[in-house]
């Protein structure tokens, strides 16, 4: 069995809980095909071609519950922020990832969430519906 590398700098986010969906976005879906609302995920890599709209993230499948790598949306992700990762099957899955310190990935955390915050705003431009789930519609919960 090959060695897992050591600790690795990524950019973690958590699914959105509800995205907009259909015609004009009047319509709200729980979380992703892939992914749960709320679950947590990590960005390998990202697009640079079509302006970040798109990356690649791992995280634990919605019907399996194991780990999973797909190609997102950025919109339906958020709170991206930098975090070491030490879980083995999360590593193996980041062979040819190039290495990042902490701060290169706080720097592309900070990219990411303004791309995502953009595009949740800009890809329904119709108005929200009432009440909306959505996102940026929803109050914070304090923590």
């Amino acid at each position: 069995m090959s060695e897992v590398p050591g600790p690795l700098w990524l950019v973690a986010a958590n699914v959105v809980r509800w995205r907009r969906y259909g015609e004009r976005g009047q319509e709200f879906r729980p979380g992703t095909k892939a992914f749960r609302g709320g679950a947590k995920v990590y960005v390998l890599d990202t697009y640079p071609g079509t302006g970040n709209e798109q990356l690649t993230a791992v995280g634990h499948g919605r019907h399996t519950g194991r780990w999973i790598t797909v190609d997102t949306g950025i919109r339906h992700l958020h709170t991206f922020r930098a975090r070491p990762v030490y879980s083995p099957a999360v590593l193996r899955r980041c062979a040819g990832v190039p290495a990042r310190t902490r701060e290169e990935a706080t720097e592309l955390a900070k990219r990411l969430e303004d791309v995502a915050r953009r595009g949740r705003h800009t890809h329904h431009a119709a108005p929200h519906p009432d009440p909306c789930l959505c996102h940026a519609c929803l109050p914070v919960s304090p923590e």
